[in-house]
């Protein structure tokens, strides 16, 4: 793939590529759903990578039925994420590294780079750096960054397989001020908020969240009304950046 001026990569979806990686197979639906469905309506490509299945510390209403295994909680959770990616149009990919805790290790951080090297996404979704009540989401953040530097290659590219370097986002944690999210970008998702809601009603294993997380595209979509003017948007999502996106002018 050919880099694109850095004005280019961040305006024009119709030649982006859009990854989202969550430490459990549902984090993308809550807080990224929105922005996925948006993103693939603009004409870009979108991928969800699923680090673990979230079957030790996010799915407590199936290990309430008789009889159950990890292995069918598993195969329970990739279809509920499956399902959920296609009504956003995206794809979905399971690592299955093991959760509570998930472990940052060497091999899991190259098939992570590995992935970016070959779908070379011009934008990368995942968790903060800080989380007091999930000890699986901070790891994941630090594999992606990792992961992220050595798909760019910084000082080997001449000797390995790179891609261009990404524009780099955190999405919006369940208590944000609890982790130090502050939002820098706001994404109407107002149109494709019945599409959010379909992904959300397939996460039946944490059905609790379903409201929560429509109220919120609700609250931040006040917010995003406030910063523009706009009264048209009505669901919005949040999302902090990590390094600064480049423009022609302002």
């Amino acid at each position: 793939m050919t880099a694109q001026p850095a004005a280019d990569r961040s305006t024009d979806r119709s030649t982006g590529r859009l990854l989202v990686v969550g430490a459990h197979s549902a984090d993308f639906v809550w807080r990224a759903a929105g922005a996925v469905a948006a993103f693939v309506q603009a004409g870009g490509e979108a991928k969800v990578v699923a680090l673990t299945y979230g079957e030790r510390g996010e799915s407590g209403v199936l290990w309430q039925e008789e009889g159950q295994t990890e292995e069918n909680v598993k195969k329970i959770r990739h279809g509920e994420a499956e399902r959920a990616s296609q009504h956003l149009g995206a794809s979905f990919e399971a690592f299955d590294l093991g959760d509570y805790p998930l472990v940052n290790d060497h091999s899991d951080i190259e098939r992570l780079a590995e992935l970016m090297r070959d779908f070379a996404p011009t934008v990368v979704l995942t968790h903060p750096d800080k989380d007091p009540f999930n000890p699986d989401h901070p790891v994941a953040y630090e594999m992606v960054q990792k992961a992220r530097l050595m798909t760019s290659g910084a000082g080997v590219e001449s000797g390995f397989k790179t891609a261009p370097p990404s524009e780099f986002l955190v999405f919006e944690p369940h208590q944000p001020e609890l982790c130090g999210f502050v939002p820098s970008v706001f994404v109407d998702i107002t149109a494709v908020f019945e599409q959010k809601k379909a992904a959300m009603a397939e996460m039946k294993a944490q059905a609790y969240l379903q409201r929560y997380y429509a109220e919120r595209a609700e609250h931040r979509g006040n917010h995003a009304r406030k910063v523009t003017g706009n009264k048209e948007i009505r669901q919005a999502e949040a999302f902090m950046r990590l390094v600064p996106n480049v423009v022609g002018t302002l």
